[in-house]
């Protein structure tokens, strides 16, 4: 789920956008209407939707990257297999793109899923030997 004040912020962008969309149509029903003037409108929709494109992935797809770092890292404590790789990303993790965002969250998740199954196992052999 997305946070209030985000959805809120995106909603507006959106909002505006289709605002602007409006003004093309109407611009283009008006036989007066200069094709730059259309072609000017049309590269600012398409600048705000990458601009509420990356507000998304920026605050949403980054923070959760991070929050997936933090708990691997947390469930690796430097010995287990994937212990290079989550020192990679976590070295990477400040200069990532927004594209490369969700491929490393794909990652991650993997990562996360064989520290679980590697973490559970230790778990058990510990309880049976206690």
């Amino acid at each position: 789920m997305l946070p209030k004040d985000l959805t809120r912020d995106l909603k507006s962008r959106l909002n505006m956008l289709a605002g602007q969309l409006h003004g093309i149509v109407k611009m283009l029903d008006a036989e007066a209407t200069e094709p730059e003037q259309i072609l000017v409108q049309f590269k600012a929709v398409t600048n705000g939707l990458g601009s509420a494109e990356h507000l998304l992935l920026d605050e949403v797809f980054r923070k959760s990257l991070a929050l997936q770092l933090v708990d691997v890292v947390s469930a690796c404590p430097g010995n287990c297999q994937d212990a290079g790789r989550i020192e990679e990303l976590r070295q990477q993790f400040p200069n990532l793109t927004n594209a490369e965002l969700t491929q490393k969250m794909q990652e991650l998740r993997e990562i996360g899923g064989r520290l679980e199954q590697h973490n559970s196992k230790g778990e058990k052999k510990t309880g049976s030997n206690a």
